[in-house]
């Protein structure tokens, strides 16, 4: 049993899921995250490029201005943003060797 806020909850809490803490824009569209437990994540962006949101971030100049609001990769004054939860599964830790 847990409590949140004063309600009692049956078995035990979700994991939270790490908040990111950096991100940065790389060439070909790459997205580097990291998370506050120390982990990184590249996340390839170009897949969803072709998405009606996701359309502005072709320009590579709009890319670079990712930024971070609440925890999440976000561009545009926040009309554009990305998961972090999808980055964290989806992307590839640079600091694990790849085969």
């Amino acid at each position: 049993m847990y409590i949140i806020d004063g309600i009692a909850y049956a078995g035990e809490p979700a994991p939270r899921p790490p908040k990111v803490v950096g991100v940065r824009a790389m060439k070909g569209h790459l997205l580097w995250v990291r998370y506050n437990n120390g982990e990184q994540r590249t996340f390839d962006v170009k897949p969803l490029l072709d998405g009606p949101v996701y359309q502005p971030l072709k320009d590579f100049e709009v890319f670079r201005d990712v930024y971070i609001d609440y925890s999440t990769p976000t561009w545009l004054d926040g009309t554009v943003d990305i998961d972090p939860e999808t980055i964290y599964e989806k992307g590839i830790n640079p600091e694990e060797e790849q085969p």
